[in-house]
């Protein structure tokens, strides 16, 4: 075999394993696009598997998402460029910026940090023993006795 030929071979199999690869790439691209997307005809499905009989949105999204694959568009630009023209609905789930990671995460930090809170206020209170302060109003019941005695001569 001429190393020519070899050559050609190794250079062939390497132009077909970069086709598939970038095949395979974009398929899978579509089906996760796909995913992160709703279908905005009302029939609360996931974009790509919107089944519903006569769907006037799904086949054009479609349509418009593999456009955009195709023009090289990543995927975060894909994401909010169907926001833009569609509303935020469109998205399966919230894009993850700086005010939804804190509408996220801050009300579950608050609501852990007032149970410690109210946990070590409970604890100091429980910790402090005030002693009873003796009434000085109330009188001496065998003192009272004795005399209630006394009066009743019994």
């Amino acid at each position: 075999m001429s190393i020519f030929k070899r050559l050609g071979q190794c250079l062939m199999l390497a132009v077909l394993v970069a086709f598939t690869t970038a095949s395979t790439d974009t398929a899978v691209r579509f089906n996760d696009l796909g995913h992160k997307m709703m279908c905005v005809c009302g029939c609360n499905q996931v974009l790509i598997e919107c089944n519903h009989v006569g769907c006037p949105d799904s086949e054009r999204m479609l349509g418009e998402l593999r456009t955009a694959i195709s023009h090289g568009d990543s995927d975060t630009t894909i994401l909010e460029a169907f926001q833009a023209k569609y509303g935020p609905t469109v998205l399966a789930a919230p894009m993850l910026t700086r005010f939804n990671k804190a509408v996220w995460f801050v009300p579950p930090l608050v609501l852990l940090l007032g149970i410690l809170g109210t946990v070590l206020l409970v604890r100091k209170w429980r910790m402090q023993t005030v002693p009873m302060p003796e009434d000085p109003a109330r009188p001496d019941f065998k003192t009272m006795r004795d005399r209630i005695r006394r009066e009743t001569e019994l």
